[in-house]
């Protein structure tokens, strides 16, 4: 009788110390899979870390891409929305729905097929699903108000001269930073500051480089005092946008998907469209557009093409400042467009043999030192970000260490698990 109960006993303690370990390793295999030190047979961490890793790069090729859309669009935009006045374009109606109109060539993007993996967003949550009804109020919202933006900016655009039309522009970061501060809680650092300061003092100094030949049209103090009253609301109301969209993701939206950007693009652009296709007719712009066409400067095919370019190039830095607005924040893609303020004159130089001077050298450089300031903070938040995730992995890991010692050390054994029934 002694041998057989020194066998089941045998069997209880072997099979107890398979309790301990469910996947069958030995008390040092179990540590070495939760160790976070960076061991050679650590698979599940060193795996967890090259799919965030991946992720992360991920997440700032998008917003690479984004700044190039901003920049481009942007530049291109404005470089031939200036050419359209210049050249005997007169219509501000229509200047605006070039703005806008553009929008369906956006929806072949619609069959890009979506990413299995989410990007990281810190404000939103993929998992709840807001009603229709919200998300028709935003498009709806949203799209009066850039209609009244967009009409605002073509008409400073067309009685301002092109440095003070950038100055007043560069304010809408001021107005942007002020409208995040309440509805996006966004905290100032010594590098944002800095940053802001820099990109504003960038557009101020094209102010006092005044060239005649390098505007839209030389206005009367009538026509300028109303382009510089349009173009600060137009200011005041872009930054407004940039704020109310990045809150629109956070409340309404609350996903982080390339479909949500179109969607909102799309929808809003349809809204603001319309309303601005109602003012054309009803204004009766529209009848001297045939007009208009026969007399450009460039001829008829260049008027086609002039407005058929800056349509599609105002969609592309759509979808880059509502992209950077998702992956980053409203500040962040405000600080983009303000960079590109700066390189219109130097593009200007190639297109229509403008003289490059000091102060234009001198805002470049500032620009450039207020984006890469910014882009600095950027990358201290991502930083503190990852040393705050590895932190937390590692108390996570001690904390399943001093368990599985804890349970050596006791020689606890679940009372119930099927190899103790021996019992």
């Amino acid at each position: 009788m002694a041998e057989p109960q020194e066998l089941q006993l045998s069997i209880i303690e072997t099979n107890g110390a398979k309790d301990k370990n469910p996947n069958g390793d030995t008390e040092s295999d179990a540590v070495k899979n939760t160790n976070p030190n960076g061991d050679a047979e650590d698979f599940p961490y060193e795996l967890s870390n090259t799919i965030k890793n991946k992720k992360r790069y991920q997440r700032w090729l998008r917003i690479a891409l984004y700044v190039v859309c901003v920049l481009l669009g942007q530049s291109a935009a404005t470089l031939l929305g200036r050419l359209y006045y210049q050249e005997g374009g007169n219509s501000k109606w229509l200047g605006t729905l070039v703005q806008l109109v553009g929008f369906p060539i956006l929806l072949p993007l619609y069959f890009i097929p979506a990413s299995k993996h989410p990007s990281a967003t810190n404000t939103i949550n993929n998992h709840e699903q807001s009603s229709i009804s919200k998300r028709a109020i935003v498009y709806v919202f949203l799209g009066l108000l850039i209609a009244l933006n967009s009409y605002l900016y073509s008409v400073g655009l067309s009685y301002l001269p092109v440095s003070t039309y950038a100055l007043i522009c560069s304010s809408q970061l001021a107005f942007n930073a002020a409208f995040s501060f309440f509805l996006n809680s966004l905290k100032f650092t010594p590098y944002i500051m800095n940053s802001l300061v820099l990109l504003t003092v960038s557009s101020v100094l094209l102010v006092f480089h005044t060239d005649p030949s390098s505007g839209s049209t030389q206005a009367s103090k009538h026509k300028y005092m109303i382009g510089f009253i349009c173009t600060v609301a137009a200011s005041a109301a872009y930054g407004l946008v940039l704020s109310l969209t990045q809150l629109a993701f956070k409340k309404v939206f609350k996903k982080d998907s390339f479909k949500v950007i179109l969607d909102l693009i799309i929808y809003q652009s349809l809204v603001s469209t319309m309303v601005i296709l109602v003012g054309l007719f009803a204004s009766g712009e529209f009848r001297s557009l045939k007009e208009e066409m026969k007399d450009y400067g460039m001829g008829k095919a260049s008027y086609v093409l002039n407005l058929s370019f800056t349509a599609i190039t105002w969609q592309v830095f759509s979808v880059g400042c509502v992209g950077l607005i998702l992956e980053v924040s409203s500040l962040f893609s405000n600080v983009i467009s303000v960079l590109g303020v700066p390189i219109v004159p130097i593009l200007a130089i190639v297109i229509f043999h403008d003289k490059m001077n000091g102060l234009k050298v001198i805002s470049l450089l500032l620009a450039l030192w207020g984006f890469l300031s910014y882009i600095y903070q950027q990358y201290l938040d991502e930083t503190n970000s990852k040393t705050l995730q590895h932190t937390n992995n590692d108390a996570s890991s001690r904390d399943s260490q001093n368990g599985i010692s804890g349970q050596v050390e006791t020689g606890h054994i679940d009372s119930k698990s099927p190899r103790n029934s021996l019992k």
